[in-house]
């Protein structure tokens, strides 16, 4: 059964102007995992990322009907990839699966969510 959906888009220029501006912006959003693999890409690959997860971050939380900080921090939300490539969002005692789909095109980075539950 279906708990809850979320979508979320963001413009590339204004993360690369919030990192521009907050250089911690982000230690912020990433965790350390995600930090490992943003420092592996070139500029322009590093914001299509950043801009990525923080457009699935959004989405997770309008799925799960709160907020970032009300009962999730940034950290608190992981997303890794399978050797696939498939990015996958994990949170900590979270007993639901999450479908999640992340792209970007030259402008944007959009990401949704899906999240059921995990009983039948």
């Amino acid at each position: 059964m279906i708990i809850g959906t979320g979508i979320d888009i963001v413009e590339l220029d204004r993360i690369e102007n919030i990192v521009k501006r907050q250089p911690r912006f982000v230690e912020r959003i990433l965790t350390d995992n995600e930090k490992r693999f943003f420092e592996t890409y070139s500029k322009t690959r590093k914001i299509e990322f950043l801009a990525g997860r923080f457009a699935a971050k959004e989405a997770f939380v309008k799925a799960m009907g709160t907020g970032i900080s009300k009962s999730y921090s940034w950290h608190d939300i992981e997303i890794l990839k399978e050797e696939s490539g498939k990015p996958t969002l994990v949170v900590a005692g979270l007993q639901s699966y999450i479908h999640l789909s992340i792209s970007h095109s030259r402008n944007y980075a959009v990401a949704q969510v899906i999240i059921e539950s995990s009983s039948s």
